[in-house]
């Protein structure tokens, strides 16, 4: 079990894996990336208030057109005005209404994709820790609980930029390193030849309690079913 010790020996007894990267990055690297989280953010509220007083001031219009007689024959009387204000109205209720749209149905869309991605992960998780549990137990296969934790590992180093962004979905991804890095840190005591016998499970049982809960508001888009499933949940 060499492999385990050398391969994932930094996973066990260092930060986890999203501090380690950071701290390769450098000062002018975070700040860029977070000037691009905040200008994401604030494009947002941005959109949503433009669009709000565009069609706020087209409704203003329209109600005076219909109950001011003077404002009316102003409008006839200035028919390229009236038309180039009624254009540039119509174009940003367009761009500005039809954008808030689309960009809440891309984050639903999104959100449905991450669902599907934290269920993987956590099927896997639950078999990596079972796998692990049971050789702390003495009653498991070694090799299989490596090849579990193996896989469990390069499934949260490929999603972790999708799961990165976002505040629930990145407090899940942190809670899966701690995972990673306890079941990483057991294996290597057992690998060394301590013993199973002097380890305690609990903190890998904790690891996996938290990753649970850091899933509930990621798998909201699920089924309960599919929630209980994934969860490993005992059925009612």
């Amino acid at each position: 079990m060499a492999d385990v010790t050398v391969g994932y020996q930094l996973a066990a007894s260092g930060p986890l894996p999203t501090f380690d990267r950071s701290r390769h990055d450098t000062s002018g690297d975070r700040r860029a990336r977070h000037s691009r989280y905040g200008l994401v953010v604030l494009s947002r509220w941005l959109g949503g208030l433009a669009a709000a007083a565009v069609t706020l001031v087209a409704c203003v219009l329209v109600i005076l057109d219909l109950t001011d007689a003077g404002l009316r024959r102003w409008w006839d009387g200035h028919a390229l005005t009236t038309d180039t204000v009624a254009g540039l109205l119509v174009l940003m209720i367009t761009i500005l209404v039809v954008d808030q749209v689309v960009r809440l149905r891309q984050i639903n869309d999104r959100g449905r994709a991450v669902a599907v991605q934290v269920a993987i992960m956590m099927t896997q998780a639950n078999r990596a820790a079972q796998a692990v549990s049971q050789v702390l137990a003495g009653s498991g296969d070694r090799d299989a609980a490596t090849d579990e934790f193996r896989t469990y590992t390069m499934m949260v180093l490929a999603v972790a930029p999708v799961l990165i962004d976002a505040k629930a979905s990145r407090n899940f991804l942190e809670q899966a390193q701690h995972l990673d890095g306890v079941m990483a840190q057991e294996l290597s005591v057992l690998a060394s030849g301590s013993g199973q016998g002097n380890f305690s499970a609990e903190g890998l049982d904790d690891a996996v309690q938290a990753l649970k809960s850091a899933s509930t508001p990621l798998l909201q888009n699920l089924s309960p079913e599919i929630q209980s499933a994934v969860r490993g949940d005992d059925p009612a």
